[in-house]
């Protein structure tokens, strides 16, 4: 059996936090990660990387949810408000509008909207990495600064 440091545990308590905060589920993988940074656990780089593909894991496991649903309701499918609003603004901005699939209570709909949507894996995949790898970042600068 394969013992774990406590850093390595760290690693993927980390990981798993941002999975999990980037799925409809709620999540704290921003504390986690201000934390891990203040002390020093890892090299930031390693922390900045776990992070950001554990919640873009997250984001394309959403998309990937809106592709399956996308299956059983044609996206002519009249939905409620709030997804409503996320459908429109991934036909009217396309995969760019992912990225804010950072953003609290939007980016999880929006994910979600582009599976539906039908938008391309690779640039929904770009898009989504490059939004959640930007506000860790952010995090991370501002846990150096306090």
């Amino acid at each position: 059996m394969v013992e774990l440091s406590q850093s390595e545990w760290s690693l993927w308590a980390l990981f798993f936090s941002a999975f999990i905060s980037s799925t409809l589920l709620p999540g704290g993988s921003e504390a986690l990660l201000a934390v891990l940074t203040h002390a020093d656990a890892q090299e930031r780089w390693l922390l900045l990387a776990v992070a950001s593909a554990g919640n873009t894991l997250g984001g394309m496991t959403s998309w990937g949810i809106g592709r399956l649903i996308a299956w059983r309701f044609p996206a002519r499918v009249v939905l409620e408000a709030r997804r409503q609003r996320a459908v429109e603004k991934v036909r009217r901005w396309g995969s760019p509008v992912l990225l804010l699939s950072w953003l609290p209570l939007v980016g999880d709909p929006l994910c979600v909207a582009a599976g539906w949507l039908r938008v391309p894996w690779l640039p929904a995949l770009l898009f989504i990495a490059v939004g959640k790898a930007a506000r860790y970042a952010v995090v991370m600068l501002l846990t150096q600064a306090a």
